[in-house]
């Protein structure tokens, strides 16, 4: 079996994430979906929409998700690797080069983001109504 990882807020989910999520499972078997805790947003300056409990329910939705884990902080992901025995470890291409020291453990793939959709477009449209 051949294990995906990848990682993400997935604050108000929308198409982009889907289609993301929907690719990074074609390179595997079964995807692992490391969600960023309220707390660990917090650290980073950032506020979702929703809450932690809401968004796993969401990507749990899914049909191409199998299992969605804490994301706690930037150190972890070595350990989820080899906890999770990821063979590929995936991002948007945002975070293309950000993530290479995985490439010792795993294959690192960046995908093409959907273009002309943003969480942060989103986020804007709310706060304006």
């Amino acid at each position: 079996m051949k294990r995906v990882l990848t990682y993400g807020t997935f604050d108000t989910l929308h198409f982009g994430h889907i289609r993301l999520l929907q690719r990074a499972k074609k390179l595997g078997d079964y995807l692992i979906v490391g969600l960023s805790t309220d707390e660990f947003n917090n650290i980073k300056n950032k506020r979702a929409y929703h809450t932690w409990e809401e968004r796993k329910f969401f990507l749990e939705s899914l049909r191409f998700v199998d299992l969605v884990i804490p994301e706690n902080n930037w150190e972890q992901k070595i350990e989820d690797v080899k906890l999770y025995h990821a063979d590929v470890f995936t991002m948007g291409d945002d975070w293309e080069g950000k993530f290479d020291f995985l490439k010792e453990w795993c294959e690192v793939i960046y995908l093409p983001r959907t273009q002309s959709i943003s969480s942060t477009e989103i986020r804007k449209i709310i706060q304006e109504n």
